[in-house]
């Protein structure tokens, strides 16, 4: 094992899920390098609280990307396409909802693994989940082994044999509530986080009627806990 600790690419939306991955690498002695997106989406509050994140992990480095997939639309997340609210979770584990962002996990995995490369790093942490209803295909463990198998064949690192590309999605089958028990363990702050797809858009406060909320408040509820954000 080497004396100084490797640096990892984590990618950090701000949200519950992808700080708890960060966690998870400081946790198996990684130096952190977060890497945030500016996509087009309807808010500026994930971004805000990826910084916060990122300033409290103590990161090597953080850095926001500017991409506009407003160019292409096709999600509610980056469109006018109205966000579903309330729905039951019968609804949301049935058929891939507007949520779904065309392609952003290849094109976020994509600049991790470009910036991974001039970092010397081999290890890319991602926080999907396939197991709370989402429906996101890039969510799937089976795309992320895709994901993986290509990036080995695709960068210069690792056809010459320096590096090793691991694509690490810890979380990728556990339920919400046990996601935030074990953030819980390594002391996240989720506080700091913010899930939802569709805040305030002065206060930043969450909706608490979208998929993503709602899958939020029952993992904390499923814990004994009350979640500690604002809401609307």
């Amino acid at each position: 094992m080497p004396d100084f600790p490797l640096p990892a690419v984590v990618l950090l939306s701000g949200g519950l899920d992808s700080t708890t991955t960060l966690a998870m690498a400081r946790a198996q002695g990684f130096e952190l390098n977060a890497m945030t997106f500016r996509y087009g989406q309807r808010h500026r509050v994930e971004i805000d609280a990826a910084r916060r994140i990122a300033t409290q992990f103590g990161v090597a480095r953080h850095e926001i990307v500017d991409i506009d997939l407003r160019a292409f639309g096709g999600s509610a997340l980056t469109s006018h396409l109205a966000v579903p609210k309330a729905r039951s979770i019968d609804e949301m584990a049935t058929g891939i909802p507007v949520t779904y962002v065309p392609a952003r996990n290849t094109i976020f995995l994509s600049f991790a693994l470009a910036w991974a490369e001039t970092l010397n790093a081999g290890d890319l942490f991602a926080g999907m989940n396939a197991v709370d209803y989402s429906g996101y295909p890039d969510c799937r463990p089976e795309y992320i082994e895709a994901f993986e198998r290509m990036a080995n064949l695709a960068t210069k690192a690792s056809v010459e044999g320096r590096v090793r590309v691991r694509i690490h999605t810890p979380l990728i089958r556990w339920s919400k509530a046990e996601i935030i028990r074990h953030g819980l363990s390594l002391g996240v702050d989720y506080s700091l986080t913010t899930s939802c797809y569709d805040p305030d858009p002065v206060t930043g406060a969450a909706c608490g009627e979208c998929d993503s909320c709602l899958l939020r408040k029952k993992g904390f509820a499923e814990n004994g806990l009350s979640d500690s954000i604002a809401y609307v």
